[in-house]
């Protein structure tokens, strides 16, 4: 049986001409992600540079495919970075 979890974590880093409207409707494509039941986790740095978010996804390719949706990426008003991660649950 293999129960490897394929997750996805999400950098979203604040670009100098980062749009407000763009953070509400990513808020909003976050909630679209729960729904689908495709976001493990997420949050904003404390700093304000950005935040990061965990999908899980078949692959990189799809990951990378529902990332370039969300409204920061579309907009340029962040950059993201996508790298799958083999993270590890202790509780």
């Amino acid at each position: 049986m293999n129960d490897t979890v394929h997750l996805y974590l999400v950098m979203a880093m604040r670009n100098p001409g980062f749009q407000a409207a763009a953070g509400e409707a990513h808020q909003a494509f976050l909630a679209g992600l729960i729904e689908r039941g495709l976001l493990e986790l997420t949050g904003p740095f404390t700093d304000g540079s950005g935040g990061a978010y965990l999908l899980r996804a078949a692959d990189l390719e799809t990951a990378t495919q529902i990332a370039h949706g969300d409204p920061l990426h579309v907009t340029g008003s962040s950059t993201l970075t996508i790298h799958e991660w083999r993270a590890r649950r202790f509780s």
